[in-house]
């Protein structure tokens, strides 16, 4: 069973991602895949929109004959990804309290 997860989840996944190491689109969905179904389709366009936010860069290299685009994390990507993870604690927090009775929910 998978749970529905919204645009934030995907970006904080995407963004911590990329943290780790410059990495490219494919890659990305494949680690993105371990955790929830996304496809490359969707991905793309969160890719183009979290860097014309400033959230990543971009750099070409040649890989196999043909050049691959990597996926750099900014520093206000950074910031963002800092935020996401504080956010994720407080979720978490009151999920676990919901679902498993796990301290209170606030």
């Amino acid at each position: 069973m998978a749970f529905n997860t919204g645009a934030a989840l995907l970006d904080a996944l995407v963004l911590s991602t990329a943290a780790r190491e410059p990495t490219y689109g494919y890659r990305i969905t494949q680690d993105v895949r371990q955790i929830m179904v996304v496809s490359e389709s969707t991905l793309y366009p969160v890719l183009r929109r979290l860097q014309k936010e400033g959230y990543l860069e971009t750099y070409d290299q040649e890989f196999a004959g043909r050049n691959r685009r990597y996926y750099r994390l900014t520093e206000p990507g950074g910031e963002a990804l800092e935020q996401y993870r504080v956010d994720w604690i407080d979720y978490k927090t009151k999920i676990d309290a919901m679902l498993l009775g796990e301290g209170e929910a606030q």
